[in-house]
């Protein structure tokens, strides 16, 4: 049975967070006297000399009605690497509790968990690279608090089945987080909408994928208003800053733009996948939900070192547990796709056995 009291460190139930100037102020007023900002202003255009909305209202009340979830369910971060770090600091006891991670997958659970002194228990994925339950079930004991499941995944691109994401839901009595990072380039609806029907989900999603916000550092978390309310209390007063939330704002009022985007890049992902599937030394191109394909080569490392001296970077995955001799790569612009696949024919011509 989940019980959110039993979870939440003893140490983060009775904080008294940091209490800012604007936290004790609400309402209207037209002279500042209580934060000490420079009053004069700041060597820019528009000023900056006044402290960020810390709760940030104006850009959750718009992210609710494009998410259709309320605003009191959402957090925002300074990317989603905050997010993550919050969720290890409210739930789990350093050096006494442990999280479930599912490799290969992103790898900042890993490493936010070392930085909080918590263990990492693994439930590598299935060869297919689903979630392997009876593995997953068997690491589970009193002390574990975190499941993260990353869908799609990075840096595997496929969607995890919906129904064993449901089964760890209904099956476990710590937080499940669904870490939706490429959410908006998959078949598979989000999460979000089951927060209703489960008080342990948590779903992560970002600005830097689908939105093209990168450069702005914007992350989401969306739990239940409890979930939350922990959050809100750990978190620094200001972690939004002010120039990110007036362009997360203004990006929000294009969500049409953004859906173009999506579409677009999609398109050329498809395209981009039967160019690959063509090119003799991919061995394998697997299916992706993502903006990126994984494929196997035979020599990735070479390939790697090659493509850099053209000036084209993806990422080397060999090292990754069950990506071997993979590269991941994203979807490119139209320039740049074809840029990539010129250089792979390039390589392939020189490479070509004599005898081919």
């Amino acid at each position: 049975m989940f019980d959110l009291n039993k979870l939440v460190r003893e140490n983060i139930k009775s904080l008294t967070p940091y209490s800012s100037a604007r936290d004790e102020f609400s309402g209207d007023a037209k002279v500042f006297l209580d934060a000490n900002e420079n009053a004069l202003g700041s060597p820019l255009t528009k000023w900056y000399n006044r402290y960020p909305d810390p709760h940030q209202v104006k850009v959750k009340e718009a992210l609710s009605a494009v998410k259709s979830v309320e605003a009191s369910k959402i957090f925002l971060g300074n990317g989603s690497d905050e997010c993550i770090d919050l969720l290890y600091r409210c739930f789990c006891n350093p050096g006494k509790d442990n999280v479930i991670i599912c490799p290969p997958t992103y790898g900042m659970y890993e490493v936010s968990a070392n930085i909080n002194d918590v263990e990492i228990r693994k439930a590598p994925l299935l060869d297919d690279f689903q979630l392997d339950l009876v593995h997953l079930e068997n690491l589970v004991d009193k002390n574990t608090k975190l499941i993260w499941i990353c869908s799609p995944n990075n840096p595997t691109a496929n969607s995890m089945n919906r129904e064993d994401v449901e089964t760890v839901l209904n099956n476990f009595s710590g937080l499940v987080v669904v870490d939706e990072a490429y959410i908006n380039f998959s078949r598979q609806k989000s999460f979000i909408q089951e927060l209703k029907d489960y008080p342990n989900l948590v779903v992560l999603q970002t600005f830097s994928k689908a939105w093209g916000l990168a450069g702005l550092r914007l992350g989401m978390a969306f739990a239940s208003e409890e979930i939350i309310e922990v959050l809100n209390r750990v978190k620094p007063p200001y972690n939004i800053n002010q120039v990110t939330q007036e362009l997360a704002l203004k990006a929000l009022e294009e969500v049409g733009q953004v859906n173009d985007m999506i579409k677009e890049l999609v398109q050329m992902r498809v395209a981009l996948k039967g160019v690959f599937e063509k090119i003799p030394f991919i061995k394998k191109v697997y299916p992706s939900d993502a903006n990126f394909l994984l494929v196997k080569v035979d020599n990735a490392k070479e390939i790697y070192h090659y493509l850099l001296t053209r000036g084209i970077v993806v990422r080397d995955r060999s090292s990754v547990q069950l990506c071997e001799n993979c590269l991941r790569i994203t979807v490119g612009t139209e320039e740049e796709n074809t840029e990539l696949i010129e250089a792979m024919a390039d390589w392939f011509v020189a490479n070509k056995p004599v005898n081919a």
